[in-house]
């Protein structure tokens, strides 16, 4: 379990630092930098778009270095994206940037989701997923609380980012170390068909969860929310996701089929909505722990069903798979949800994620239609015997 907690350093910095702490600063870099909500969307939508094309070739990486390689030049890889996003306030040099931080952070996730997976497998336990997943709370709760105590230094707030996420690296490198472990001549099959409802409902998710996130710094800054607000909410929602693990493991593990995603997505889209009801901070504190509390638990799910679907020798190219379905829902979710908040509010960037995860749920829990059996044709009756000559 030890090396599942280190291991989970990979989720917080390649998820909750590279990806979703971009949420944080974007109130601070769309001031200085004069974007509009649809130019803000971007920026996340080419994080996402530098996640699918780490995900398409994080298979043609494991099978020619090896899963623990891949992971521990991914962290690298990710620490050196989060500095550099500092050195430039060129749009374009940016969106590069970014996309190379997803790039690095989808080799993290999928390398580091296998390796928490054959853990499993060892102890006999889903857990370790379930831990693995929540590692991105400790980034989002670390950016949550340092970022806006940064004020309008957003530069500066992407140095630390990077200095935590090389630190990361440093702390989980044993953690991805594979005994005996050599380069594999194939990645495996991947299997999406036999689960295209689950493959269905994640993309769903991803085209949504990833709005709320994105959006929601400027949601409260819209409504003038104090720092201490704005710390107490993320730092809240990233503690969610640490805690996770205690509230959904067992579920995961236990439930039939996809009936504990189904839950998750139902809950996290009812977590969307309730920041609609009223502004209060308690009802958007509140919003931000529901949402904190299921959101990385999706993934989980999803893990544990490839898992006990698909053959080990399938695992890591059916992971990619489901990461770039994963990906590209991701890339396209903030920039469409921008666009639409540009001329309406950022109310609408909430009832997207609402919306998308609640038809998700909808999707991953509908039953799934039995073949029906063909009817054995009936017997036909025995022509009578002829008699015999001389009987």
């Amino acid at each position: 379990m030890w090396q599942a907690v280190r291991l989970a350093l990979g989720t917080a910095s390649a998820l909750g630092l590279a990806r979703f702490a971009y949420g944080l600063l974007l109130p601070a870099m769309r001031d200085d930098l004069r974007w509009t909500l649809a130019e803000a969307g971007a920026m996340s939508a080419a994080n996402g778009l530098g996640y699918l094309l780490g995900a398409l070739v994080t298979a043609a990486v494991v099978r020619r270095s090896g899963v623990t390689a891949a992971f521990r030049r991914g962290m690298a890889g990710t620490a050196v994206a989060l500095a550099a996003t500092a050195i430039s306030d060129d749009f374009a040099v940016l969106l590069v940037v970014r996309a190379a931080a997803g790039a690095a952070g989808a080799v993290v996730f999928i390398a580091g989701g296998v390796i928490a997976s054959r853990i499993a497998t060892r102890v006999g336990s889903g857990t370790p997923i379930t831990v693995y997943f929540a590692g991105a709370g400790l980034g989002i709760a670390f950016g949550g609380v340092a970022i806006p105590l940064l004020g309008d230094g957003w530069r500066a707030a992407w140095v630390v980012l990077g200095v935590a996420a090389g630190l990361a690296a440093l702390v989980s490198w044993t953690a991805a170390r594979a005994d005996g472990e050599a380069p594999a001549a194939t990645a495996g099959r991947a299997r999406v068909r036999p689960l295209w409802r689950v493959a269905s409902a994640y993309a769903l998710f991803a085209l949504g969860y990833i709005t709320y996130i994105t959006f929601l710094s400027a949601y409260l800054v819209e409504r003038r929310a104090p720092t201490w607000q704005v710390v107490l909410t993320w730092a809240a929602l990233g503690l969610a996701v640490v805690a996770a693990p205690v509230l959904w493991s067992r579920p995961i593990a236990a439930w039939p089929g996809a009936r504990a995603l189904a839950t998750l997505l139902g809950v996290l889209g009812g977590g969307a909505a309730l920041a609609l009801v009223a502004p209060a901070p308690l009802v958007i504190l509140g919003s931000a722990i529901v949402y904190g509390a299921t959101f990385m638990g999706v993934p989980a799910a999803v893990t544990a069903l490839i898992r006990d679907a698909v053959p080990a020798a399938d695992l890591t190219a059916t992971l990619a798979a489901f990461t770039t379905l994963f990906a590209a829902g991701q890339t396209a979710g903030p920039w469409l949800a921008g666009l639409v908040a540009d001329r309406t509010s950022t109310d609408a960037t909430l009832a997207w994620t609402a919306v998308l995860c609640a038809l998700a749920a909808v999707i991953a829990v509908s039953p799934r239609r039995r073949r029906s059996a063909r009817r054995a044709p009936r017997p036909r009756p025995a022509a009578p015997a002829r008699p015999r000559r001389g009987s």
